[in-house]
């Protein structure tokens, strides 16, 4: 597991580092290499909480790259001419979105032809070794304390979700300061839907 940081001058919170993993490797090679990419925008998509924005954050502090944040929820002229202008300024433009075409419904053809040409990075769901890390993180921001065994049989249990891990912190929110004990966990996971009594063993 590696870790990417914003460069200095930015704050050195946990919240700065984006956890590489299997589940996003490839999107962060393809950042890495922009120089190879084909034109001068890439389109970076992830599931929401993935981190996909603190990537572009990072890729941008370290490049001068443009981003374009939540580009399918915006004005597709807008993000139509920013492409454009990424190519005459010859500086890289990430474009950032949820899902790509056709999940995401570009009406506008020379917009969609753009994106067609560009880069695709995608950021996947979390893997077996990005959901422990997740979780970690996730519960010292809430101020729970669990031991690797208890991380580990919730890792197990939980829905393959950048969502699902911040649920499960939010859940747990109430044992603030307390050691977390599995058949608390379990307890309250149950309550809350985010584990049946059949998930694990």
């Amino acid at each position: 597991m590696t870790q990417l940081r914003l460069p200095l001058g930015l704050p050195e919170a946990r919240e700065t580092e984006f956890l590489v993993s299997d589940s996003n490797a490839r999107a962060v090679h393809q950042l890495e290499h922009w120089g190879t990419w084909p034109v001068m925008s890439a389109l970076l998509t992830g599931p929401r909480k993935s981190g996909r924005s603190l990537l572009a954050r990072v890729f941008a502090a370290k490049t001068g790259a443009r981003i374009f944040d939540d580009a399918d929820l915006g004005k597709e002229a807008d993000v139509f001419h920013a492409w454009n202008q990424a190519q005459a300024d010859h500086r890289p433009l990430l474009i950032v979105a949820q899902a790509a075409p056709p999940t995401w419904n570009v009406k506008l053809p020379d917009l969609r032809s753009r994106l067609a040409a560009s880069p695709l990075l995608e950021i996947g769901p979390p893997d077996d070794a990005l959901i422990p890390q997740l979780l970690e993180r996730a519960f010292e921001r809430h101020l729970l304390h669990a031991k690797p065994d208890v991380i580990a049989w919730i890792a197990k249990r939980i829905e393959r979700s950048h969502i699902a891990i911040l649920r499960v912190a939010d859940a747990l929110e109430l044992e603030e300061g307390k050691r977390l004990s599995i058949p608390a966990v379990r307890a309250t996971l149950l309550a809350a839907g985010l584990i049946t009594e059949t998930d694990g063993d």
